[in-house]
């Protein structure tokens, strides 16, 4: 492996993640700061770990060459995540207003379907 190659592999699976790690941090720091009711950590959780992986799934495509863990990733994001972020957006769609969080929980969660069609159709295209 070149050094190249060494850089863009620490960039994606690990610099990337941990990025956004330090993201899902700093917004759990700021509702416990903030003491938002019934604050959705969880849901943020799986909203942080469904974009992060959907984010390494076309870095690895674009930069890296493709895996079985990215096949796993595809898989859990095209098949999976749909369901597990439908369930979000359901559970949050009553609770949207209850703060700023609640809200983008539930637009993250419901936006999710749309964000994977149009990345399904672009790769179809291409």
């Amino acid at each position: 492996m070149t050094s190249k190659e060494a850089i863009t592999a620490s960039l994606i699976y690990f610099i990337t993640p941990l990025i956004g790690l330090i993201c899902y941090l700093k917004i759990n720091s700021q509702m416990k700061k903030e003491k938002i009711a019934e604050a959705p950590t969880i849901a943020l959780f799986v909203i942080f770990i469904t974009y992060g992986g959907f984010l390494l799934v076309i870095l690895t495509e674009v930069f890296w060459k493709w895996s079985a863990l990215a096949s796993i990733g595809a898989f859990y994001l095209a098949l999976v995540a749909p369901i597990v972020m439908g369930a979000i957006a359901v559970y949050y769609r009553k609770k949207r207003m209850t703060s700023k969080y609640h809200c983008w929980t539930f637009i993250s969660s419901a936006s999710y379907l749309a964000i994977v069609l149009t990345a399904f159709l672009f790769r179809l295209r291409n």
